[in-house]
């Protein structure tokens, strides 16, 4: 019998576990960012979560759930003053089962992982560098891991996997989102929810629950890399249609990059991508065997063309070109890969005849820097004491439940256009990266385009491109624009 449990005299069996509590370590900090010197208190560590028990119709009392990871930054109280007009941003990764580690330390922290980029990649060990860009600036930062991710975790005798879906993720994010903005006395101040991939996902659903349930109001959202609706880019449905036609523009856009539309612009190497998916391609697919031949063999054409692949491989594909097997077939004559999350990177290919790419080489390049990063900064300089694994990529989460959307892709656009529609100061910002195949920008311009919310509405939608991949920050220039442009969003409240 271990020493957190006993028997009574009638031979049952009780838990003896002690009570989980919050467990945060604070330090202070001074920073010199581009609009001048901060200090700051920075606490990390994991917060209880509770969830209310009812038994037989009756309440038993808040249950301990979840300990979930955060890392959190306020101004010190004598630099803020009154408190309502500094704004909090809450901020998240996606995966889904991806730490916060990749918006925390490569874009919005105060520190941050010195990369380099695609031409000029730092080896290890890596240096962590003063961020002056940094959003805490103008904005107190709460960086959120998800259950399993980071150093979250079920509490002792719980069941972690019934956190690995759609809703009870919502409903967890929602809640340590209500608790802090309760604990820290920030209802009254401007609040603003930041994601990345299917943090953009997250953040929707989120911003939503938080409207519904406790009719707490947002002042923006900032969607980085955003898939708010999957049926844009899944080659699973709708007989891949509409992912092909939304993935060409990238196909196209990467292939420019790797030399493969010499004399040409990348603007207009997009635009007739786009425009070719907007009338030729997307007829081509809808009449499938219906179309004529001789027509079919200019859509195999200007298809190969633009995407960087011979005429017979699109003729064997049915002019659907799969990312994936794209990924692999760009550069096969080079030996060589491009990257789904960033297709500046490149990698040598396992095999030349593989159809599949075995590994994606842009996540190669930036996983051990930031894991690294992350790990050192957490114990060497916040002081935790945690020696948890930080599950960058949550291995516990091997399936992820989408029950709330069964039969059907995910779609989260009607609770954004909820969110539009009752809340008439929401500002949403949207960010694109032209080299991304995790999440390509013309789908997500595909989403917006078919919103039905009013037409004011879409005045307070914000576009901003990069010449980057999935993480726009992993290239110094768009690194520092997003930084800016980020901090002009959240401030343009006041």
């Amino acid at each position: 019998m271990t020493d957190d449990q006993h028997h009574d005299r009638h031979g049952h069996h009780h838990d003896k576990r002690p009570e989980p509590v919050d467990d945060l370590v604070v330090t202070h900090h001074t920073l010199r960012t581009t609009s001048g010197e901060i200090t700051y208190t920075a606490r990390t560590g994991r917060i209880v979560l509770r969830e209310e028990e009812v038994k037989k119709d009756k309440f038993t009392g808040w249950k301990a759930r979840a300990e979930l990871s955060i890392t959190a930054y306020t101004l010190d109280a004598d630099k803020v003053g009154d408190v309502t007009e500094r704004p909090i941003s809450f901020v998240f990764n996606g995966g889904p089962g991806s730490a916060s580690v990749w918006l925390h330390m490569g874009l919005l922290g105060p520190r941050r992982v010195d990369v380099g980029d695609v031409e000029d990649r730092n080896p290890p060990p890596y240096q962590l560098v003063d961020n002056p860009e940094t959003l805490l600036a103008v904005s107190d930062l709460v960086f959120i891991d998800p259950m399993s991710t980071g150093h979250s975790r079920a509490v002792a005798g719980g069941k972690a996997g019934e956190y690995h879906g759609f809703g009870k993720d919502v409903e967890q994010v929602t809640e340590l989102i209500r608790l802090w903005c309760t604990r820290e006395d920030r209802w009254m101040s401007p609040k603003y929810v930041i994601g990345e991939s299917y943090g953009t996902t997250r953040a929707v659903a989120v911003a939503e629950r938080l409207a519904r349930v406790h009719a707490m109001g947002l002042n923006g959202l900032v969607l980085v890399s955003s898939v708010v609706d999957f049926g844009s880019q899944d080659f699973q449905y709708l007989r891949a249609d509409e992912a092909c036609l939304n993935f060409l523009p990238t196909y196209a856009a990467i292939a420019h990059y790797h030399g493969l539309h010499e004399g040409r612009t990348l603007e207009e190497v997009r635009a007739e991508a786009e425009e070719f998916a907007a009338g030729p391609y997307r007829l081509a697919l809808a009449r499938g065997h219906r179309l004529p031949a001789e027509e079919r063999a200019e859509i195999v054409s200007t298809l190969a063309r633009l995407a960087g692949v011979s005429e017979e491989y699109v003729d064997r594909s049915e002019l659907r070109i799969e990312h994936w097997r794209w990924c692999t077939e760009l550069l096969r004559d080079r030996g060589l890969t491009v990257g789904r999350i960033d297709g500046r990177f490149t990698g040598p290919l396992y095999s030349r005849i593989a159809e599949n790419m075995d590994a994606d080489p842009s996540i190669d390049a930036i996983d051990a820097p930031f894991t690294a990063a992350i790990h050192h900064y957490l114990r060497g300089e916040l002081g935790s004491n945690q020696d948890l694994p930080y599950e960058v990529f949550a291995n516990a989460i091997k399936q992820w439940s989408f029950k709330e959307f069964e039969g059907k892709p995910i779609n989260v656009a009607d609770k954004l256009e909820r969110l539009m529609r009752v809340n008439p100061h929401l500002r949403v910002r949207i960010e694109y990266g032209y080299y991304d195949l995790a999440t390509p920008y013309h789908a997500a311009e595909d989403m917006v385009a078919h919103l039905r919310i009013p037409a004011e509405a879409f005045d307070r939608i914000e576009h901003a491109y990069f010449p980057t991949g999935h993480m726009p920050y992993i290239h110094e220039e768009s690194r520092i624009r997003e930084a800016e442009g980020i901090t002009a969003f959240v401030t343009a409240h006041t």
